[in-house]
């Protein structure tokens, strides 16, 4: 337990992850494969490269080259750039809604692991993880 979260005391915790760059765009050329109504086989097969490589990327287990984004955009018959943009906008929502949200911890008459998730702007509790 840190010195700030001495019982009695509430800390605020400034290190929110951010999501990671590969869950984003793995997100993205999934939806974008589904609302083609393709398959990842027919997805890998396009991009030359295996399927199961395919589903690892788009799940977010595997950090795709630049070469394989490249040719994974080309079958999907979407651009590099809008892929990038897409991920761009999605992290920028994320560290928009981490400035209005800060993580609260108070450890009073709660066990030691009791969270409280307040918003910046009003103090009421939005989310309470034990």
């Amino acid at each position: 337990m840190t010195a700030d979260m001495r019982v009695g005391t509430v800390a605020e915790v400034e290190h929110v992850r951010e999501p990671l760059l590969r869950h984003l765009v793995g997100g993205i050329l999934r939806r974008t494969r589904l609302r083609q109504g393709r398959t990842l086989q027919e997805v890998a097969g396009t991009a030359r490269m295996s399927t199961a490589y395919l589903s690892e990327v788009e799940r977010g287990r595997k950090e795709a080259s630049s070469e394989v984004l490249a040719a994974v955009c080309a079958a999907l018959g979407i651009r590099l750039v809008d892929l990038v943009a897409q991920a761009h906008d999605a992290l920028a929502a994320a560290a928009e809604q981490q400035e209005r949200v800060r993580v609260l911890t108070s450890l009073r008459d709660r066990a030691p692991s009791s969270r409280h998730v307040r918003s910046t702007t009003t103090s009421d509790v939005v989310a309470l993880a034990a």
